[in-house]
Order: structure tokens, then sequence, then C-alpha cells
């Protein structure tokens, strides 16, 4: 029987990085030293306290099925993580779920508020899995661009341009992935505003939320309403990618059906993993901050380097672990010259139009990896735009 897939599947896209990823890992089993920018991942180890909980819980016998809306404990140490940072008073009987990573609190989301025909605002460049999963389900991505001039922001008034009588969502994703921009608190101010005046939801990734270095981030949930999902998670703050875990934050109703949604795909999150996230949450925060700092003095670094190299615009980050240099004084599609530093400099990155297409001219470099690494592959990358300039 011939294989008949489903319409829908032909509008779903994937995440670029790890298809790069594949390509630098093939080269490298051909014995090529591969410097790997390309993976927005940790370099740091998940934090022994953190670990210690999760062996505790499974010695425990912690094994078995939990609350499909996850543990309370786990739900209650979010509510105070919130309360701490933010101030803002979140109920976790009513207003928090917790999932197996970001991304299925995202797809839950739009699955449960979009129909088909509506219009998703999204920024552009972003991270590709918005866009991905608005078409999957039938909507609209209506894409804005982000300037450089502006510094990557989402603005007030960019957004005003893009709303219709068909706009259900307007997705914000700050700090940002992958120009590592920062909504303003007049920023996050000025779009909720807008929104809660039209009627329409508000989708804010904020999965990057502690990692930021020149000003504080300011969070969507300090702007909590019923047409507001937070979603945050543990993967970029604590170092826990492999472990899946990320919550969103909505109105009780929303909440409901994103949990009938877990139901439906995976039953609830993994037990001994919401254990460990507790420890996360409670435990000490020493290892937070001196993660940030490192990454602080890393992205002072790769700015500094890139800015040597001729040609090259860049704009310094304000969050997360990324910088998106402009590279198109050299005249290449972004793409070719992904592939020209793999192959001319074994140096891994990501083209910005796996972002979407106002991304062309861009590269997105990850700088979680070592300093030294950073040296070697901007000197790699010094080197191989110098050949194209000659």
């Amino acid at each position: 029987m011939r294989l008949k897939l489903a319409s829908s599947m032909f509008r779903l896209g994937t995440e670029t990085a790890f298809e790069v990823l594949a390509l630098a890992r093939e080269m490298e089993h051909k014995g090529f030293k591969i410097i790997h920018f390309e993976i927005g991942e940790p370099d740091f180890d998940t934090p022994r306290h953190i670990k210690d909980a999760a062996i505790d819980a499974l010695k425990a016998g912690f094994t078995h099925y939990t609350p499909s809306q996850g543990i309370r404990e786990l739900r209650e140490a979010i509510a105070d993580k919130i309360r701490e940072d933010y101030g803002v008073d979140i109920d976790p009987g009513r207003n928090i779920v917790v999932m197996p990573g970001a991304k299925p609190c995202i797809f839950a989301a739009m699955l449960a508020l979009l129909d088909p025909g509506d219009d998703v605002i999204i920024p552009s460049p972003a991270y590709p899995i918005y866009e991905s999963i608005a078409r999957f389900v039938g909507a609209n991505p209506i894409l804005v661009p982000l300037r450089e001039e502006e510094e990557f922001r989402l603005t007030v008034d960019a957004v005003l341009e893009k709303i219709t009588s068909r706009t259900k969502m307007i997705v914000v994703n700050t700090p940002c992935n992958p120009t590592g921009s920062m909504l303003s608190a007049s920023d996050v101010k000025g779009v909720a505003e807008v929104a809660r005046e039209r009627g329409i939801y508000i989708l804010a990734d904020e999965v990057y939320s502690k990692i930021v270095f020149d000003n504080p981030h300011y969070s969507f949930l300090e702007e909590f309403d019923d047409n507001v999902v937070v979603v945050d998670g543990f993967s970029k703050t604590y170092a826990m990618t492999g472990w899946r875990l990320g919550y969103a934050v909505a109105n009780s109703t929303l909440i409901e059906y994103m949990t009938k949604l877990q139901i439906n795909m995976v039953s609830c999150p993994v037990a001994f993993v919401q254990k460990a996230a507790i420890a996360a949450l409670k435990g000490p925060q020493d290892c937070v901050k001196s993660m940030v700092e490192e990454y602080r003095s890393r992205r002072d670094l790769i700015y500094d380097l890139l800015r040597r190299i001729e040609g090259v615009r860049v704009v310094k980050p304000k969050g997360a672990f990324y910088i998106f240099p402009n590279l198109s004084s050299y005249g290449l599609k972004s793409i070719d010259l992904m592939k020209y530093l793999l192959s001319e400099a074994g140096v891994a990155v990501l083209h910005g139009t796996a972002f979407g297409e106002y991304g062309e001219g861009y590269i997105r470099f990850s700088y979680a990896l070592s300093k030294n690494d950073i040296v070697e592959g901007l000197k790699r990358v010094g080197e191989a735009l110098e050949k194209l300039r000659g």
C-alpha cells in the first residue's frame, strides 16, 4: 500500500539546527575538527543538586503516573518563583500546566486557540517552530520584520501595522532566539495593551528569561490577563535540555484544555523529572548566576571578535546566548555562506533564513561553548571571509 500522508503534514516545518548538526557530525566522522556554533544548548552540566533530586526520586520509587497537569508540589514551586521574581500571584491549581518541554506548551496553546484561517502575528527572524505550528493547524502566519536598526525588538507600531479583523494571536519571544534582543518594559506593556483592547491572545515564549545581561527581564506575567499565555521551562536556565520539562501559565479554561491535550498525547510529565524541577526552583540559584556570568563574558568576547572582521555588522545581544551578525556585504545567500563556513573553515553556524525570510543576510552564532572554541572559531571565520574578499 502506498503511504498517503495527511495534508497537514506538508505544512509542518522543522528546526534546521539539527540538520546542520547532522552535516557537521558527518564531517567529524570523516576526520574534520568542527567548532559548533549551531546548536542552542548550554554546554554546562545540570547542577548536582538537581540530578541528586532525580536520583532520590527514582530510589524512592517515584516512577509512576502523575496528575496530567503536573504534580501539585511543582506547580506550587512555579507559582512561588513567579511571585518571588515578578510579584505576581498565580493560582497553581488553575493557571499552570507542566509539560515535557516548552515546545509542547506552545503546540498545545496553538492547537487549543487557533482555527483554520486565523491570523497569527509572528516576529521574523524567529524560532521556526512558531510558524511551523501555526501553519500545521491551518492558521496564517503574519510575519513582522525585526529590524537591525531597532535592535531586533518587536515594537508596538510594527504589531499595529499587521493587526486585522482575523488576528487571533501575537507570538512574542523575549529574550529572543536568534537575535539575543529583548523587549523593554514599555514594549511589553504596549503590546499587552494593544492585545487586551482588541481581544487578541498573546503567546509569550520566555524560556531565556533568566539569561539576561544589561537590563532586567520584564515578563508578560507582569501584564497577566485572560488573554496572556506565558511559556517557560528548565532547559536553558538550569542546563536541563535533555530532561524535557516546561510549563505554561494561562487562564484556567485554557489550562484545562491544554491538560486535556496532554492526556491525549503523553498522559503526564515524567514523574522523577518533576522532582528534579522542584529542586531546581527551590534550591540554590548560584548555579544560574554563575552560568549567566559566563554567558555574559562569552557574549562580550564574541561581540568584540565579530566587530573586528571587515564587512560584518553586529548588534550586541541583551539576553539568551545567541548573536546575529549581518554578513550581507559578502554577497552570498545566508545558506550558501553557512555551507561555505562549514566546508572552508570547519565552523558550524546557522543561516539566518533558518529563522524565516527576514533572516536573509544574517548568520546565527550560539556562544554556548568554551571561550577557547569561540576564539578559534572566529579566527577561522575571519580567515575564510578574507578569502571571499580576496
